[in-house]
């Protein structure tokens, strides 16, 4: 399933996130793809405190990976500077974990991930206007077709 939204504003990705955020499961997989400023990190901010999280949430650019313990932990990633490289770096045990696992740049790894992921494809259009195409089967799809209601 997939669904396109124009996301006028950050209050507009805040209340993306928490609508997404009302959903999260346990081994849930987020890809967000899109260009450097194009909103990845900015909602995964966003879902981290609809989520319960207060932690100061930044890119894991250098890092590759930030666990933000909670009720349902966080991993966030940031698999850009693997490409190619992937498997050097052990993130099954996150990708695969009780978590809920957002990746930046999930094209990178997407060999390693399973079939069903919700990815989330923004595009800038502006200083706050991104286009963003919301695509996932399976578990995902009851969470997409809430979006925007």
């Amino acid at each position: 399933m997939k669904k396109k939204l124009r996301l006028n504003s950050e209050k507009d990705t805040l209340a993306l996130a928490k609508q997404i955020a009302e959903d999260v499961f346990p081994g849930m997989i987020i890809g967000l793809s899109g260009d450097l400023g194009s909103g990845k990190t900015t909602f995964t901010k966003y879902l981290a405190k609809a989520m319960g999280i207060n932690d100061s949430v930044n890119s894991p650019t250098f890092t590759i990976l930030k666990v933000y313990p909670a009720s349902l932990d966080l991993y966030h990633m940031d698999v850009y500077r693997l490409e190619g490289v992937g498997y050097d770096y052990e993130l099954d045990e996150y990708i695969y974990g009780q978590g809920v696992s957002v990746i930046e740049w999930y094209d990178y790894i997407r060999d390693m991930l399973p079939k069903d992921i919700l990815t989330l494809r923004f595009k800038y259009i502006n200083e706050s206007v991104r286009d963003l195409v919301i695509e996932g089967s399976g578990p995902y799809e009851t969470i997409i077709e809430k979006i925007g209601d």
